[in-house]
């Protein structure tokens, strides 16, 4: 007898092109028949919650009175919760949320009973290769999705062990044709069978024991009350099958059985039988960017000043943080990150971003000032302090405001050193605006606002402070134009169309055309980008161009600015009207003392149905490009081997070699390399008759949910046919990211760190005596300069630090990112008693040896590690 589990559930997009609101209302009802059934029906034992707890705190907001009723069912199992918060992305969403994800979706779990403990993600575009690695951090040994599997990486069976570089494994159960096979079943016994034979038929050739699973369910599918019917009918159709109701963790007994299991690795992006969409990484550029930004806003900058503060001796707000995390993540499914979604939706994501990012700009406001404010000092000067939130010491250029009413000023260190800086620009500013509580009582003198720029050397994991006090010396600028930026690593030049030619003086190579822009139709929908058949692409290289450029001792700056001259609409594409534009400003900042040059792209979009891309030319004709992805790198071929048969093999998407980062891309050789790093846009492609050229998308302009029949991707639509008229991003956006060339391949020359440091700027507080909101003083006294934590081998990347979910203790995380195994040690400036290897959850492993406060570990390629102390 063959097994057919049949498994009760429903897929709760919690937006998608309904609103949550919407949803939730269905939630409301559909939970209610789930609870009766299970608490009045024995024979039905089991009912799965989607994987997420997200829903129940949607359910509870509405009806917390049943709060007691979920308890006792998911204490006895019938109902199956968790493990995650929400079911997220994994291509486009960073390490640290998807860990996150997990954290704070199993001690949700806690406070209901046990959780499912099964990596469960039905419905997202893709797989990430590092996906075993963080199930394994919770102790989560299962793994269920649909999307990106095919025969060519291994085995054509849908049970298989999925395996990462570092040695981390999951069991696999995949959904060969999707969560949703089991929906509505008719009680019409002649479309039953019709419907069931063409199911049978896939699950049982990819089935490796004589057991499969028949999920019952569907997007926001109320339960399926006649389901003993429907079972009576498959018995009696089906005589040689046993038919029962069952819970996923069944079947995975029964697989573990199987000792001829194939293991597969690496990502899985394949578009063959199921689509994974590799161009939806650049719908709805705004609230992508916006992703990325507070994502690294939060890892690299809250959590560790938080940290900071806390050894300090001020409160780590869990309270504060967990929230904002918990804002983000409801945009982390995979539709919300996506962008695959109506206007509503994205008004409804892009809102949750700006509080998040509210959230956490005033949270870390706070701590800088909690701790500025504290200083033992013995006069009431203003003063201005500089955070290095990385783990070692950092010699930066570095740009802060000065609020001051003194016409001229000094910056001078706590062993009264004078401090070189120049000033940009100064503003006049309402006192009002500082604290209306200086114009409420008559003084009406105004402040000035200084833009700075200094260049010193700030304490590993902390900061160090500067007195403004009054100077007989004007304030000084040595800044002058010029005609080309030349700094200890470039030469650099700026072509009539605003490209740029680079000329690396430690390579003695030259770059150039750098930063083209390439536009091109885009008859997509929100999914995918779908180019018009034979057009011919616009470039900028004619653009006539108005370029600005300044230098002073510490760092260039060139403005560039043009309009690229595009067509309206597809009708005026098709017709080679060019009628619309495209208004560019590029602001190029390189500092004089390191390799990273900083490109920030502000785009005034005024057509639609396009793509907009930035070609960097590398010189370099590689077989794949390098980038990161959770916690590591991926190796990927810059023309994927399946377009030669996608069409003969029918695949249900062309598999462009169009890819996922999170913050670089890299093309390189033995001898050197040209990498992306990127503060934005997460999506990128290597391009060119030579693939030597990295395209990085800047916006795709579309204006429909789903369409059919698209040139790579044939059939029917994805989504639904709705308009989406604001995903045409007609109006402004705003990308950052920065280019550096360096020496040896992406891995060896640890490009991730370069990254790290990119994406992880000094910070600045500015005490002056006034203040809008008031705060009493601390009883804390703070140093004047201070240093937490010291790496003492170089090399592993910092995740993050923060204080522990449950205990007095920290959370080191950190990973290799190169292609050798590492050795990672840190030093704490304070003592430490006792410090553990944990696992993602913060669970204790195995003790570490602590000498003179120094612990460390091996870390493999492409392993991530966590430390409590």
């Amino acid at each position: 007898m063959k097994n057919v589990h049949i498994v009760p559930h429903m897929h709760w997009d919690r937006e998608w092109y309904f609103s949550t609101e919407e949803s939730r209302i269905l939630l409301v009802n559909n939970m209610e028949e789930i609870l009766e059934m299970l608490e009045t029906n024995p024979e039905y034992p089991h009912y799965v919650l989607d994987g997420q707890t997200a829903i129940l705190e949607d359910y509870f907001a509405i009806k917390p009175e049943n709060k007691d009723r979920v308890k006792k069912l998911v204490q006895e199992g019938r109902l199956i919760i968790g493990p995650w918060y929400t079911q997220t992305d994994e291509m486009v969403v960073g390490g640290e949320s998807i860990v996150r994800n997990l954290l704070y979706g199993l001690k949700d779990c806690e406070e209901l009973g046990s959780p499912m403990m099964i990596g469960y993600l039905p419905d997202s575009f893709g797989q990430s290769s590092q996906m075993p690695q963080i199930l394994n951090g919770f102790d989560i040994k299962y793994s269920i999705f649909w999307r990106g599997t095919s025969e060519r990486h291994g085995t054509d069976k849908t049970e298989f062990y999925w395996e990462t570089d570092e040695g981390s494994k999951v069991l696999v159960q995949l959904f060969p044709l999707g969560y949703a096979i089991g929906k509505y079943l008719p009680e019409d016994e002649e479309k039953l069978q019709e419907r069931i034979n063409k199911y049978f038929a896939v699950l049982d050739r990819g089935a490796t024991t004589g057991n499969i699973i028949l999920p019952n369910g569907h997007d926001q599918m109320p339960i399926q009350k006649n389901i003993f019917t429907i079972m009576e009918k498959l018995r009696k159709l089906y005589p040689d099958r046993e038919f029962f109701l069952s819970r996923y963790e069944n079947i995975f007994a029964e697989l573990e059985r199987n000792q001829e299991l194939p293991t597969l690795t690496g990502e899985f992006l394949d578009g063959k039988y199921s689509r994974v969409h590799r161009s939806i990484y650049s719908t709805r550029m705004d609230i992508k960017a916006a992703n990325t930004r507070i994502e690294n806003k939060i890892t690299n900058i809250l959590e560790p000043l938080a940290s900071l503060a806390y050894s300090l001796g001020f409160e780590y707000h869990h309270g504060l943080i967990e929230p904002i995390w918990k804002e983000i993540m409801k945009n982390h499914a995979h539709d919300s990150i996506g962008c695959c979604c109506s206007d509503k939706v994205h008004q409804e994501i892009s809102n949750r971003f700006f509080l998040a990012e509210e959230k956490v700009d005033q949270l870390i406001h706070f701590y800088k000032r909690k701790i500025v404010d504290s200083m033992a000092t013995e006069t009431e000067q203003d003063r201005l302090s500089a955070f290095n939130l990385l783990p070692y010491e950092r010699e930066d250029v570095m740009t802060a405001s000065v609020i001051s009413k003194l016409g001229s000023f000094k910056l001078v260190d706590e062993n009264n050193a004078e401090l070189e800086f120049e000033v940009l620009d100064q503003k006049i500013m309402d006192p009002g605006l500082i604290d209306r509580q200086i114009v409420h009582y008559g003084n009406y003198d105004p402040f000035i606002k200084y833009t700075i720029q200094l260049k010193d050397r700030i304490p590993a994991m902390g900061y160090k402070t500067y007195f403004v006090t009054e100077s007989d010396t004007e304030v000084r600028s040595s800044e002058s134009a010029v005609d080309q930026v030349e700094t200890d690593f470039y030469k650099i030049t700026v072509n009539p169309n605003g490209t740029l030619n680079i000329f690396d003086k430690k390579l003695n190579k030259r770059f150039s055309n750098i930063l083209m822009l390439e536009d091109g139709g885009d008859d997509g929908d929100e999914y995918d980008f779908s180019p018009l058949p034979d057009e011919k692409l616009i470039y900028s290289d004619k653009a006539k161009a108005d370029v600005n450029i300044k230098q002073n001792q510490f760092e260039a700056v060139i403005t560039i600015r043009y309009s690229l001259t595009v067509p309206e609409n597809l009708d005026d594409r098709k017709n080679l009207l060019a009628n619309s534009s495209v208004d560019v400003q590029i602001t190029v900042t390189v500092a004089h003392h390191k390799p990273i040059i900083e490109v920030a792209f502000d785009i005034d979009n005024h057509a639609k149905d396009h793509r907009l891309r930035a070609l960097i030319p590398t010189g370099i004709a590689s077989s794949f490009s390098v980038s990161d992805n959770q916690f590591g790198s991926i190796t990927r071929h810059v023309i994927d081997e399946a377009m030669d048969i996608w069409e003969e093999e029918d695949w249900d998407e062309r598999p462009d070699s169009i890819y996922p980062m999170l913050t670089y891309a890299g093309l390189s050789d033995k001898e050197y390399g040209v990498s992306l790093l990127t503060n934005s846009s997460r999506e990128y492609e290597i391009v060119g008759e030579e693939y030597d050229t990295i395209a990085v998308t800047l916006f795709r302009s579309v204006g429909v949910l789903g369409k059919e029949n698209m040139l790579r991707r044939p059939g029917r639509p994805s989504g639904i046919k709705l308009p989406t008229p604001d995903s045409q991003l007609l109006g402004r956006i705003s990308l950052d990211f920065s280019l550096v060339i360096h020496s040896d391949s992406t891995l060896k020359a640890n490009v991730a760190r370069m990254a790290k440091e990119y994406l992880t700027p000094i910070h600045f507080y500015n005490k002056i005596p006034f203040n809008a909101m008031k705060l009493n003083n601390a009883e804390i006294k703070t140093p004047l300069s201070y240093s937490f934590l010291n790496e003492v081998q170089p090399g592993a990347v910092l995740s993050t630090l923060k204080k522990a979910e449950k205990e007095d203790r920290y959370v080191l995380r950190f990973y290799n990112a190169t292609d050798e195994e590492i050795s990672a040690s840190f030093e704490a400036r304070h003592a430490v008693e006792e410090a553990q290897l944990a696992n993602l959850n913060e669970q204790p492993m195995k003790l570490l040896k602590v000498q003179n406060n120094t612990f460390g570990t091996r870390v493999r390629t492409n392993q991530v590690r966590t430390i409590l102390f």
